[in-house]
């Protein structure tokens, strides 16, 4: 069975080999790019590698380590924060860039200065995206899907670059309006606020109000079809009594005539109060001058209850 060789350290390569080669241990966060002659030859991961010298030079940079760059008005103290948004309002941004290296060898050889390019495209990105946004829902509620956005956008444009730069996450750290004017906003947001709770409270009432006119309405037309129904009711049943009477009256007539005479007599005179008075013999008066008749029959009444 073949056994593994034990493992080479610099101070034990020979002096002879040393001469033309230099061995280099490289971190896990680290790459080497080897160079011949200045062109680019190999790149390199971590563990032991030879690189032979003079002929290859090396160069070797941290390439998972998250580096970042600000951006806005209050970390550079110039005006790169102020952006002019879509309803023409100017808005103070403070965000971050946090970058590191997909591609050592593009990152060495595609751009010149990358942290500057990598700045010039984050701020240009971030006003394109603040130019189509309202002042608004950037100060309040959306933060969050503009620094997604920000992120794709730096993207795709450093990759169209081929930069070798991959950008981890974009920080947004502050949207306020412009100092001078903070205070003066502030007082316009208070009374925004103030409208739209008084609105709120209108819209309130108005609903209990409408609400309210609604339902009487509902009920008046309710009895307004009540009283239709009713009334109908009753003249057909009024028809259909005339109709019926009509009929014993064509085989009837005098029975009927004199059946409705008496009906008639009998609900006008049912609710009145009536006295008879026999006259008195040989014609004479029955009664005496005055008799006050109907005292004595409500008197005889109360005292039979």
């Amino acid at each position: 069975m073949l056994s593994t060789p034990p493992a080479i350290t610099a101070s034990q390569i020979p002096a002879r080999i040393s001469r033309r080669a230099v061995a280099s241990a490289l971190a896990p966060e680290e790459q080497a790019v080897e160079l011949l002659f200045g062109k680019h030859l190999e790149t390199n991961g971590e563990g032991l590698n030879f690189a032979p010298w003079p002929l290859v030079s090396r160069e070797i940079h941290p390439v998972t380590t998250e580096r970042s760059i600000d951006i806005g008005t209050s970390r550079s103290g110039l005006d790169a924060g102020l952006m002019l948004t879509g309803d023409e309002n100017i808005v103070d941004i403070d965000f971050q860039v946090v970058w590191n290296i997909s591609d050592l060898k593009l990152y060495l050889f595609n751009l010149a200065d990358p942290p500057q390019t990598i700045a010039a495209v984050s701020e240009s990105a971030m006003r394109e995206i603040i130019a189509q946004s309202q002042l608004a829902p950037i100060l309040n509620r959306d933060r969050g899907s503009i620094a997604e956005r920000l992120t794709d956008e730096i993207q795709l444009t450093l990759d169209s670059y081929d930069s070798g730069v991959h950008i981890v996450r974009v920080n947004f750290n502050k949207a306020d309006p412009p100092e001078p004017v903070i205070a003066s906003f502030r007082k316009v947001q208070d009374a925004e606020q103030e409208r739209d709770r008084v609105q709120n409270v209108a819209d309130a009432y108005a609903n209990r109000v409408v609400a309210e006119a609604r339902g009487e309405a509902a009920q008046i037309l309710e009895q307004a079809e009540g009283y239709r129904a009713r009334v109908v009711n009753e003249a057909e049943g009024e028809a259909s009594r005339f109709s019926a009477v009509l009929a014993e009256y064509q085989r009837a007539p005098e029975v009927t005539r004199k059946r409705l005479y008496l009906e008639t007599m009998e609900r006008v005179l049912g609710g009145t109060d009536i006295i008879l008075l026999d006259e008195g013999a040989g014609g004479g008066q029955g009664v005496v001058p005055y008799l006050p008749l109907n005292e004595l029959r409500r008197d005889q009444t109360g005292g039979s209850n």
